[in-house]
């Protein structure tokens, strides 16, 4: 059976993963956004986990960590259900650990990686299950979302953005979303990917095992 067996070709997760296999280091170099439509702005790539900004974000700096492997729900990582089993791959409950614990391992370090490249002092981490649940994407994913103080802030080097309009009460399902500028995506991207590194760095120093 080919890898891309394991994948449902209608999600638009499991194309990513399957266009950007892990390498190597968790941080890619420069991966290539147009690899895939609609673009793909990567962070982390492993062989469990990925982490790339949505396309559709709610404040700039919107990061998805999502599992390589296809899980609809979360508590398929304990049971798979049988949508999840066709593509959770052929480790079965062990893979599924294994997956939950790199998801809580690089929540943290996602989020200071996010707050070193923004300047942010508040951000939402918010994992939603099934339709009524407003889980839009029937894969396992979480949603790392900057809050920035009203007014306007500077993002990668673009320029001030206006995010007057993104107060903390504003969440899924309420007003519109526009989607990500690809030049935005590209350099915003590159500054997430360096402030990963760097995050990964200092836990290095302090004695911890390296990641890259």
């Amino acid at each position: 059976m080919s890898l891309q067996d394991h994948y449902p070709i209608s999600c638009p997760f499991c194309t990513i993963s399957t266009s950007y296999p892990a390498s190597h280091s968790p941080i890619p170099n420069s991966p290539d956004p147009e690899r895939i439509s609609p673009q793909c702005h990567l962070l982390l790539s492993t062989p469990h986990v990925l982490a790339f900004l949505d396309i559709l974000p709610i404040a700039p700096g919107h990061i998805l960590l999502t599992t390589r492997n296809h899980y609809e729900k979360l508590a398929d990582l304990h049971t798979p259900s049988e949508q999840s089993k066709e593509g959770s791959g052929e480790g079965g409950k062990e893979e599924g650990k294994e997956t939950a614990r790199q998801l809580g391992e690089w929540l943290p370090i996602v989020s200071a990686a996010l707050v070193r490249a923004t300047g942010i002092e508040d951000w939402n981490v918010v994992q939603n299950n099934g339709v009524r649940a407003a889980q839009v994407v029937p894969h396992v994913h979480f949603h790392l979302i900057p809050r920035y103080q009203e007014g306007r802030k500077e993002v990668a080097n673009k320029g001030n953005v206006d995010v007057g309009m993104l107060k903390s009460w504003r969440m899924f399902g309420r007003g519109a979303r526009e989607e990500l500028d690809d030049d935005e995506g590209v350099d915003l991207a590159r500054v997430l990917r360096e402030s990963l590194r760097t995050v990964i760095g200092e836990e290095t120093r302090e004695g911890g095992k390296s990641r890259l």
